[in-house]
């Protein structure tokens, strides 16, 4: 795919070439004409630099002028922390954090986004969710704030920040869409204007689920490690020998058991799960029961090598 301007500025387009012959002559011109990313923190920054290398017009909001000067420095975007400053915009992509409050799932920051979104957008608007949010969250906010009016998408990122190389914007991802042409329009923006391959849901609660159902997963086999490593000093066992052992058949890859399950996304995203059917959640309650045992268990091992000055 290349991209050129028109050099009237009104946009772009997206010139769209397959190796394989010609393609539809609809898809051939794609004009976006600007894009505004909101949220420039660890997720929100990254999206704002690749989008403007594939040659749209990007500008970034965020609400913390720290964020924003720091997003300046990082190159030559457009940015701001006034929100009047942010102009109409043919894609809105949301990369606000979402956490937890009293130990249920708190998407307030992609609501109020939103709300502001809905101040600027049009029934042509795409508005894609790329923070990290419970299935529901996105139907709420397009019947709620939207009133069905715009192209709404749920684009959950898998960046992962240790290997943006390997692992960063340009993954395969899951895409979940409000409606037929909510699924259109992020095709477009997605497949073809930002070339990012794409796994189709059959609805927007399936990709809402998969990201929270992802993480919670890896949260279980890293729970897994850090079970046997315990057990494993209990009798007598070298944990990373029989990891390496265990690691030579074709169906396992267990992780390693380090200083706990930390970072943000894992800890919250298996609370969104367990937030779902409680009731149900017996594993996933184990797992997180496990890897606070697994804490104290390493605390405890510690303490000897501090006495002693050992390695």
């Amino acid at each position: 795919m290349r991209s050129g301007s028109d050099g009237q500025g009104k946009g772009l387009r997206i010139q769209l070439t397959l190796s394989s012959g010609k393609i539809p002559r609809e898809r051939l011109k794609l004009s976006i004409m600007k894009t505004c990313v909101i949220g420039l923190g660890q997720i929100g920054l990254p999206v704002a630099q690749y989008a403007q290398a594939r040659g749209l017009e990007v500008w970034g909001y965020d609400i913390n002028p720290a964020t924003v000067e720091n997003a300046r420095k990082a190159g030559k975007l457009k940015v701001t922390s006034s929100w009047e400053d942010v102009p109409q915009a043919d894609a809105f992509i949301v990369c606000v954090t979402t956490g937890q409050m009293n130990e249920s799932p708190d998407v307030s920051a992609v609501f109020e986004v939103c709300k502001q979104i809905s101040e600027k957008a049009n029934p042509a608007t795409l508005v894609t969710v790329e923070s990290t949010i419970v299935p529901g969250t996105s139907r709420k906010i397009f019947e709620s704030i939207f009133h069905r009016k715009v192209n709404l998408v749920h684009v959950p990122h898998r960046y992962w920040a240790d290997e943006p190389e390997k692992h960063g914007v340009n993954q395969l991802r899951v895409i979940g869409a409000m409606n037929a042409e909510s699924l259109k329009a992020g095709l477009r923006f997605y497949r073809d204007a930002l070339g990012i391959p794409l796994h189709v849901c059959s609805s927007i609660e399936v990709a809402e689920m998969c990201k929270i159902a992802e993480n919670s997963h890896r949260y279980l086999q890293i729970a897994f490690a850090e079970e046997l490593k315990m057990m494993c000093g209990k009798i007598g066992l070298d944990f990373d020998e029989l990891r390496a052992a265990m690691n030579t058949k074709w169906n396992v890859d267990l992780p390693q058991a380090r200083e706990g399950i930390g970072r943000h996304c894992l800890p919250k995203d298996i609370r969104y799960v367990t937030s779902l059917a409680p009731e149900e959640a017996l594993l996933l309650e184990k797992a997180v029961e496990v890897d606070k045992k697994y804490r104290k268990w390493l605390t405890k091992q510690k303490k000897p090598q501090k006495e002693t000055g050992s390695i």
